[in-house]
């Protein structure tokens, strides 16, 4: 880490260099996904996958949202957060700007209401 650099950015950096955090910021871009179905499309064991989430939970690139399945069991489902990732290089230093989708209370709710709807 460069002398002065930020704990976060470089946080941000070895985890998108870790290919299981960034097939699952992929996946999860295009719908919520439980855990499971997360290690089917990663290819990667349950216990990676979760490893991963938690790291990326504590950078704030994904979001852990609660749902019911038809028979009313709960399970959790993973959704990025990450829209965009710029990396600066200047002065012999690197800085990092992610830029990250608004996940509010009124779109999981809505989610959570279509879910129990359906047949």
């Amino acid at each position: 880490m460069a002398a002065g650099q930020d704990p976060e950015e470089s946080g941000v950096i070895s985890l998108l260099d870790d290919e299981y955090a960034r097939a699952i910021l992929i996946e999860s871009s295009r719908e919520a996904l439980s855990a499971s179905a997360l290690a089917e499309r990663c290819d990667a064991s349950e216990p990676t996958i979760y490893r991963r989430i938690e790291q990326l939970r504590e950078y704030d690139l994904i979001v852990e949202q609660q749902q019911l399945d038809p028979d009313g069991h709960h399970f959790k489902t993973y959704q990025t957060r990450v829209e965009r990732v710029t990396v600066e290089i200047e002065d012999g230093e690197y800085s990092i700007d992610v830029s990250r989708r608004e996940v509010d209370a009124a779109d999981r709710f809505t989610r959570l209401f279509e879910g129990l709807s359906e047949p």
